[in-house]
């Protein structure tokens, strides 16, 4: 009789459902490229702001502790879960506890306890896979998504016991990227169990090879995120660029409302050599980033920024930010050139360099892009290292 594939329940709030599928494919492609070595069934979390009357009616029947009200819709990679809760972290954990038990009851309820539950963030879904594990003595996983698990580490420093237990007792521990694990352990202590680095993987990962002479600089992102992208910094460094490097360009490439473009112009301003160049399919997008001089991004938060492996690939190298998106896998290398977001004087000095030295930086990007080490941002090494860190969370777990 062939063995059963070890059936693995993910929780997780950035997984495309019913309820809202125009969310942030990441989870959904590791889950896919697992499938069939693992029996996969996913618990999709939809926080629902909740309507202040009947909330505070609910807190006062709780004798100040807020009753979670929560519903359940199926979808076919598992259940689409709505559950009340306040925004800004008011009540993270006992509205994230309540979220456990239930969840809990409802698998055992089923009859089928999981190989292992995966949270995919540490300081939301965390919290909610270690309480559920613990109700039904299985193991659990975390992935750390650095923009989020950070700021909540940062914003919520009396749950810090709680997040640092999650952290320490989860069989394997997924970080997006090396920066988001340091951050982490310099709050909750470093880790004595497996870690294993879990780049996001891109359909956009097989190597086009850099051509020298590109026709300048490009960025990539929604324009209603401009802000948090640092469209601001990236005009400031242009503007110190016009002043002393002549035909200098910046295509930003994305969509956006009508209201979205607007600002993005304001923001720009005078600027000369910016253009918006509008959304574009992925052929498009290759096709730009394959054609330009370097590839920049000092977004102000990023836990990981697909789009910068994506450019890599496409044979364009990158601007990246300190302690953000892909910090610490690329420690030395030229065509990556990390920079402070809060310092326009830096972004310049960047693309200057990424200008003056292109054939020298695009040749030693030719060489990583032939490298193992470009091979760990490639989907099959992806999903090895994925089921990896699961069978090895299920196997310390199995009696010896």
């Amino acid at each position: 009789m062939p063995q059963k594939a070890p059936h693995v329940i993910h929780i997780s709030a950035d997984f495309p459902d019913c309820i809202e599928p125009f969310k942030t494919p990441v989870i959904k492609t590791l889950v896919r490229m697992t499938q069939g070595d693992f029996s996969h069934e996913v618990l999709s979390l939809n926080r629902v702001t909740p309507r202040v009357l009947p909330f505070v009616a609910r807190l006062m029947r709780g004798f100040g502790r807020p009753q979670a009200a929560i519903s359940f819709e199926p979808f076919e990679q598992g259940t689409a879960i709505r559950f009340v809760a306040p925004p800004k972290g008011l009540f993270h954990a006992t509205m994230l506890h309540q979220l456990a038990d239930a969840l809990a009851d409802r698998i055992a309820r089923q009859g089928r306890p999981p190989a292992l539950l995966i949270g995919h963030k540490l300081t939301i879904e965390g919290v909610v896979a270690r309480r559920v594990a613990k109700r039904l003595n299985v193991p659990y996983a975390v992935s750390i998504q650095g923009d989020t698990d950070t700021k909540i580490l940062r914003v919520r420093p009396d749950l810090a016991a709680e997040f640092r237990k999650v952290f320490q007792e989860a069989a394997v521990v997924f970080p997006f990227s090396p920066w988001s694990l340091r951050k982490v352990e310099a709050k909750l202590g470093q880790r004595g169990g497996r870690v294993i680095m879990l780049p996001c993987p891109t359909d956009i990962d097989a190597p086009v090879a850099p051509v020298p002479g590109g026709n300048g600089f490009v960025s990539c992102f929604h324009l209603k995120n401009h802000k948090r992208k640092n469209l601001a910094g990236m005009v400031d460094a242009m503007r110190i660029l016009n002043a002393d490097q002549a035909g200098a360009r910046l295509s930003i490439i994305g969509g956006g409302s009508d209201g979205d473009v607007n600002d993005s112009r304001a923001a720009i301003g005078e600027v000369a050599g910016i253009e918006l160049a509008g959304p574009m399919n992925r052929d498009q997008l290759r096709e730009s980033f394959g054609t330009a001089t370097a590839f920049v991004m000092p977004s102000h938060r990023e836990s990981f920024g697909l789009v910068f492996i994506e450019a890599l690939f496409c044979g364009l190298p990158i601007i990246y930010p300190a302690d953000q998106a892909v910090d610490g896998y690329f420690d030395g290398a030229p065509f990556a050139i990390k920079v402070d977001a809060r310092n326009p004087a830096a972004i310049a000095a960047a693309m200057r360099n990424a200008m003056t030295d292109e054939t020298a930086i695009k040749r030693a990007l030719a060489q990583w892009q032939n490298s193992a080490d470009a091979r760990r941002f490639m989907r099959p090494a992806i999903a090895a290292n994925f089921a990896l860190g699961m069978n090895s969370a299920i196997a310390a777990a199995e009696p010896r």
